[in-house]
């Protein structure tokens, strides 16, 4: 760790020593010496399906209240626009307050929310504006949330093992994403929407546990101004950290030009002659992707060259989102996008790992929130692009040129960062 990094926290008397992993599975060192990592993960675990849950239950009941896909689609837009906005905020809270109480509260927020979403279906209270509103709601705290239990991560682990241990939060998020709509749909199908918030609200319990047992985080140094002038130093940070910054632009390439999701529809029917289940698996195969590109993950740990890693698994998911708009056979597609998704996994450890080591903890929050803010906006973009270029050209044209169009792109960020390919782990640089 360079001077200006929060120092390595000491493992816990009687835990065993750090090391790493030769294996090829996911390295569970993390979960064996920190307890208090093990709680954050396992209780991030269980209340992301939860959530995952919920979210499926509101587009549901939305589209049951008005029959209007629009009234659905509308559903993600009032969650982007305060989950980017607050993203910000949230960061810069994260940097001056007690990180573990700022969790804390949003947890409980989110858990009152889901009580609140189960007792106006109990009470037969059924009205869009007041699932708009939640959701919006539960945007804030989970922005608030997300940097929170980010920026925790390197006080509670040594620098070896944040690599690992964003696998393990790879495995959290996919894992979540892949079998929470699919219970949800089973327990909404069985027994109503209530059921599924209320059983959200039960899993944010161990969240909530998670960060009662936590340790006070309080500020490095003496923090710093809350509102916009924390937002606008964690801006001015990043302007002048070329690494930091070239985390984010590679992702933007990745997930402006080459994000083909908003395709999946028309590809479905034009190139497989498929329906609707076809469209399921098109949208499962880049989070199994994911989700094994976690499990999978033993290697990383002894990689030390991280922005070549984020370099080449860029690289890989552009070429695979290019191979993927060249083929018309439906498993030989499925197996290009769940290659995407491995190389996305791959890419966001090494990403999450560098802003965490090479960032001093008092900036930790901000680059966080920056991160959320980059995460949910740049598909949104990609979404958009995709389908402007298919309208204009064709799906082929927009989704292998969207894959070629990432690969030189991140060809000319390395180009004119060539000091981001010399990264080394082993003093970390931002």
């Amino acid at each position: 760790m360079t001077g200006t990094s929060a120092p390595t926290p000491t493992p816990a008397p009687g835990s065993a020593p750090p090391r790493r992993s030769s294996r090829l599975f996911a390295d569970l060192t993390p979960l064996r010496t920190s307890p208090d990592y093990r709680r954050l993960w396992v209780g991030g675990t269980i209340s992301w399906t939860g959530q995952a849950m919920t979210a499926l239950a509101i587009s549901l009941q939305v589209y049951d209240i008005t029959g209007s896909s629009f009234a659905v689609g509308l559903v993600g837009l009032f969650s982007l626009v305060p989950l980017v906005v607050f993203g910000l905020y949230g960061g810069a809270i994260a940097d001056t307050v007690d990180r573990r109480k700022l969790g804390l509260y949003s947890s409980v927020g989110l858990t009152a929310l889901s009580v609140l979403l189960a007792g106006a279906v109990l009470l037969g209270y059924h009205r869009v504006w007041l699932l708009y509103s939640i959701v919006a709601l539960q945007a804030v705290c989970g922005a608030l949330n997300g940097p929170a239990r980010s920026a925790m991560i390197p006080r509670l682990l040594p620098a070896e093992q944040l690599p690992a241990a964003n696998a393990l939060n790879s495995v959290t998020m996919t894992s979540g994403t892949m079998l929470g709509p699919v219970l949800g749909g089973l327990v909404v199908g069985r027994w109503g929407y209530e059921a599924a918030y209320l059983i959200d609200a039960v899993t944010f319990t161990a969240a909530l546990y998670a960060m009662w047992r936590l340790p006070a985080m309080l500020p490095a140094g003496e923090g710093g101004k809350r509102g916009r002038a924390s937002v606008l130093d964690g801006l001015r940070f990043l302007g002048t950290r070329p690494n930091i910054r070239m985390t984010f632009f590679s992702d933007l390439a990745a997930m402006v030009l080459a994000h083909p999701k908003a395709l999946f529809p028309a590809v479905a029917v034009v190139w497989y002659g498929g329906d609707a289940t076809t469209v399921g698996l098109l949208a499962a195969a880049p989070a199994v992707g994911a989700l094994l590109g976690g499990l999978f993950s033993g290697w990383q740990g002894r990689i030390r060259r991280h922005g070549l890693a984020i370099l080449l698994s860029v690289a890989a998911w552009g070429l695979a989102v290019a191979v993927f708009g060249l083929t018309r056979n439906l498993w030989l597609g499925l197996f290009f996008l769940a290659l995407a998704g491995c190389a996305d996994t791959v890419s966001m450890v090494f990403r999450s790992t560098m802003m965490q080591a090479a960032t001093p903890d008092e900036m930790r929050g901000r680059l966080q929130g920056v991160f959320i803010v980059v995460v949910a906006g740049g598909p949104r973009l990609g979404d958009f692009l995709a389908g402007t270029v298919a309208d204009l050209a064709s799906p082929t044209v927009a989704i292998t040129g969207g894959g070629l169009a990432c690969v030189l792109v991140l060809a000319l960020l390395a180009a004119r960062w060539p000091g981001f390919a010399r990264y080394d782990a082993r003093s970390p640089q931002p």
